[in-house]
């Protein structure tokens, strides 16, 4: 059975052209992996299919009375909300029938419409009897079952969806998602800001989840554990392939193979034609040859190859040589309001390339901010080693600016003339068309690929990483962690991706040791 039919779908912003007659289809109980390079589109399909944005052409059908749960890596969550009124906000539409037969009650008692009773009586049954079948007076106790499963009532549920971070939004929109109950998933890159053991949780959730998914991730393992089906979206078309992703990977490359071998020999033979041509058609003995091969010539099919996407090449400056201790704490409490540390003792020498791992919420991001000056501790010291040079990435990017991505390279260096900043930018796997447009507009990935661009303009002799994969295609990660392993300064990272720091840590430290929160 088909649940979304989508056909002849054409779709750009500007000049720019993301989808151009599209087709796909989803059929019941699918889990796909919706794959492709920083900027090919993902998100956009996704926000397409679920209308929050029209295309240009192209016919969008959803099977009837079907229940769609989308998780957007750009949700913003409303100030003022806590943790409680998004999780109830999933059992939205019932509390709006137990609020029309409230008022239906309140009719009732209103002398003027006594001729209606019997039907208000009937419809307010009817009312009743819904509400009882969707469980609806059990509310509250599976908001806080699904809540203890995501550790959200150790947060408390009361607090204001604004004070989380990353990671503790993102399972707060999951836990929202399973509380809705929907016939389809739709998951853009669930695992980004999660921790090891909540995209484990994930991991099994899926593998025995009968409905159907989409899920857009760059995270192979995890897509490898819970999909059959790939579509990969390359040159503003979608392309079907069965299996996980290194079976697809396997049939692209020889399919690529197989492309560049047939068009290499129609090159060949082009060139050969119009050798021919050339030599024979003023000849009054071969021109009838050359007229002939001519034609075959212009009723050739030409075979086009893709054009190659611009691959990133990272390569972090190095300042001059600190001192050997970079960091030195003394006591130190991180926290804001409340403390989230134990006093902590913690240093970092030269030439060490630290991760910091852990749950959501222990600290790691504040811990971070603390060691940087950038946020004050609440108690204890912090001291930093001298000649230090730091480049810092932070975990998330201000989405209300307003600058392009010239104009963003161009405040953080004033000195470089277009042509450097521009060069830069392309360096980094960007194209003139995201070069030229305005950096909120960007994907997550060609957003994060700016960030960096920022970072390897400037020598450092200490590089402070706050998830730097997130959002991260295939591609772009691999680059990043060969830069990061030939890069001569010191490193300290917070990372949940094991196969990402595996090699290039020299040293994993688990941020349990002296968190007050052992799971948030």
């Amino acid at each position: 059975m088909s649940i979304l039919n989508v056909e002849h779908l054409s779709h750009g912003f500007g000049d720019r052209e993301i989808f151009r007659d599209v087709t796909f289809r989803l059929l019941k109980g699918e889990h796909i992996g919706f794959v492709g390079a920083n900027g090919e589109g993902k998100s956009t399909f996704m926000n397409i299919v679920t209308g929050k944005l029209e295309p240009d052409e192209g016919k969008i059908e959803w099977a009837k009375n079907v229940k769609v749960g989308y998780l957007d890596q750009h949700t913003v969550l409303k100030s003022g909300m806590t943790i409680n009124d998004v999780l109830h906000d999933a059992f939205s539409s019932l509390f709006e029938m137990e609020k029309k037969m409230n008022e239906i009650y309140e009719q009732m008692g209103d002398p003027e419409k006594a001729d209606q009773m019997d039907q208000m009586l009937e419809e307010a049954s009817t009312i009743q009897d819904l509400l009882s079948s969707h469980d609806f007076y059990m509310i509250d106790a599976k908001v806080e079952e699904v809540a203890r499963a995501f550790g959200l009532l150790d947060l408390g549920l009361d607090r204001d969806v604004t004070e989380l971070s990353g990671g503790q939004r993102t399972k707060v929109l999951l836990a929202k998602l399973l509380l809705e109950k929907p016939d389809i998933l739709l998951l853009d890159e669930p695992t980004n800001y999660l921790d090891e053991e909540h995209i484990f949780w994930l991991k099994r959730y899926l593998q025995e989840y009968e409905n159907a998914f989409v899920l857009i991730s760059h995270d192979i393992p995890f897509l490898n554990s819970v999909i059959n089906l790939i579509y990969h979206i390359e040159d503003s078309t979608l392309t079907r392939y069965v299996g996980d992703y290194d079976k697809f990977m396997e049939v692209y490359e020889m399919q690529k193979a197989q492309k560049l071998a047939a068009y290499e020999r129609q090159q060949k033979e082009i060139a050969d034609l119009k050798d021919f041509v050339a030599r024979n058609k003023a000849r009054v003995a071969t021109r009838n040859m050359a007229m002939s091969r001519q034609k075959k010539l212009d009723n050739m099919d030409i075979i086009e190859l893709q054009r190659e996407k611009p691959k990133p090449e990272f390569n972090f400056q190095v300042a001059r040589t600190p001192s050997r201790i970079l960091f030195e704490t003394k006591n130190l409490v991180i926290g804001y309001d409340e403390p989230l540390s134990r006093p902590l003792d913690f240093v970092m020498e030269r030439n060490t390339k630290v991760v910091l791992t852990g749950s959501n919420g222990i600290g790691k991001t504040t811990l971070l901010k603390s060691l940087l000056g950038l946020t004050k501790p609440l108690d204890g010291e912090v001291s930093q080693g001298d000649f230090l040079e730091i480049g810092y990435f932070e975990q998330e990017m201000d989405q209300n600016i307003n600058t392009s991505c010239i104009e963003e390279i161009w405040q953080e260096f004033p000195g470089w003339n277009q042509y450097e900043v521009r060069s830069a930018l392309a360096k980094c796997g960007l194209t003139t068309q995201h070069i030229e447009s305005k950096v909120k507009v960007l994907s997550g990935g060609e957003q994060a690929k700016v960030r960096l661009c920022k970072l390897i303009g400037r020598p450092s002799n200490l590089l402070v990483l706050d998830e730097p994969t997130n959002h991260l295609d295939v591609d772009a990660k691999a680059e990043l962690k060969r830069a990061l392993q030939e890069y001569k300064g010191s490193i300290l990272m917070v990372c949940h991706e094991p196969e990402f720091y595996d090699g290039l840590a020299t040293e994993v430290r688990s941020c349990r040791d002296w968190a007050l929160r052992e799971d948030d």
